[in-house]
Order: C-alpha cells, then structure tokens, then sequence
C-alpha cells in the first residue's frame, strides 16, 4: 500500500512537539529567544540497553562516555522547547522562518530514526493529509529523493554534533542519563549558559577530556540490577535540576 501526504495548514505537528536540533540549529534556536530542552539516553557498551539490529545506527549517534567502571554510550538531544504553539507559527499557521526551519520540520511527517516506520496513525496530521498529495512511500520504500537526502543530513548532523553536544552537557553541569528504551533524562538548561556553551564548543578544538562520569537514573529493578552489575553509577534521588521520563513501569 503506497503512502501519500500533502499538509493542509492545521498546525498540530507545530504544537506541543519538541523538534530536535543540529547543533547550529540549536544555536540560532537560543539566538532568536527560544528555548531548548536537553534529551539524554544511553546504553551500555556492550550493547546493554539496545536492541541488536538498532546497535549500529544508536552507536553512530552516540558518545563514547564512562559511567563508575562501567563504559557507554550517550545519545544527547537539543531540541526546540514547544510546549504549546511553537514560538515561529502565526495566527494563520504559517511558520515566521520557513526558509530558514529545523532540518527536522523539513523531513516531516517522515522518521529520522530508520528503525520507526512512518505510521499515519500515529501522527497528528487530519486524514485528508493522508488522501492526497504525492506519493512518499511506494511499496515499502521511501521514493522522495528531496527527503531522502535530508534525512541523511540530519542523521550524519546527530553524528558529527555529538563529541561537541557532549562537551556542552559537561560545561553545564549535565551528567544524568536515562537508558535507552527504558526513558529519557530531560533538562531545561538557564538559556544565557547553554548559548555560551554552544558559543565556546560550536567551533574549534574540544578539551582534551570532557567526560566527567555519567550518571543512570532507571525504572524496574531488572534495569537497576544490570546496570549495577555491570558498574554502572546510578541515580535514585529525586532531581530539581532534571525530569525523568519512564517509558517502562518502575
């Protein structure tokens, strides 16, 4: 069954969605007055954390980074901050920076992630999204050159950002990760500091370590037992400087 999308203006994927950022996205970001929300997860390095057909794709956008004895991997996520209408739509539902939007606003509604497939169901789109416009999908495979190329650009962007996005969460005093599949770490840094940070680290040289030790906060004691196992420093306190989102039950 193919798949076809045209947007009808509605504006709901521009409401209550955090949009993921390239590093110099986030900087413009900060730079227009916006606000951006730090997203962490990790997995172990000998894969703990992730399933094995994902590993290769997850180790890719990720950091190589100590946790106690034991060694992982962090995936770190700036993103636009929209609770609510994003700051960019109009009255009408236009987007002020078209020209210039987030990567990410560019690739919708399909996935970066090459392991989610596009499912409509899932997105806010109205129906009559899905009954016209251009094909996107024909016989499983994604035909729109424009997007594939895109799509590749912000993947190689998650790839080429992450030792500075590192740096940038070490210089902010954010250490704390959720384990990948298990939830997500959120942060809302001081907006004056993270644009500082993505000033000093966006260019140049990164410092010869940047790796302070990171942190697990888990939910479910299977979680909790492995990590600590394997060496893993742990987390159990309630934080006021992070929220802690569970994808799975404690």
């Amino acid at each position: 069954m193919n798949t076809q999308f045209s947007c009808v203006g509605c504006g709901k994927c521009c409401t209550d969605h955090h949009v993921p950022l390239t590093l110099s996205e986030a900087a413009q970001w900060a730079a227009d007055g916006g606000s951006v929300i730090v997203l962490t997860e990790a997995f172990l390095a000998d894969g703990y954390g992730v399933p094995a057909e994902q590993l290769t794709h997850a180790t890719r956008r990720s950091h190589p980074v100590s946790s106690g004895t034991a060694q992982a991997m962090v995936a770190i996520t700036f993103a636009a901050y929209n609770a609510g209408r994003c700051r960019n739509l109009d009255a009408e539902n236009l987007c002020r920076i078209y020209e210039r939007r987030p990567l990410v606003c560019r690739i919708y509604p399909m996935e970066i992630n090459p392991h989610i497939p596009l499912r409509p169901e899932a997105k806010d789109c109205p129906p009559e999204s899905w009954e016209q416009g251009p094909d996107l999908i024909v016989g499983g495979q994604l035909v729109d050159h424009q997007l594939m190329a895109l799509i590749e650009a912000s993947r190689q962007a998650d790839r080429d950002d992450i030792a500075r996005k590192q740096a940038i969460c070490m210089s902010l005093g954010i250490n704390t990760t959720a384990l990948k599949g298990n939830g997500f770490v959120a942060y809302l840094p001081d907006m004056n500091a993270f644009a500082a940070a993505v000033e000093r680290f966006i260019t140049g040289e990164l410092p010869p370590t940047a790796d302070d030790g990171w942190r697990f906060r888990v939910a479910g004691e299977a979680a909790t037992q492995a990590l600590a196992r394997a060496g893993a420093r742990l987390e159990t306190a309630e934080s006021m400087s992070y929220m802690f989102i569970p994808l799975q039950s404690a």
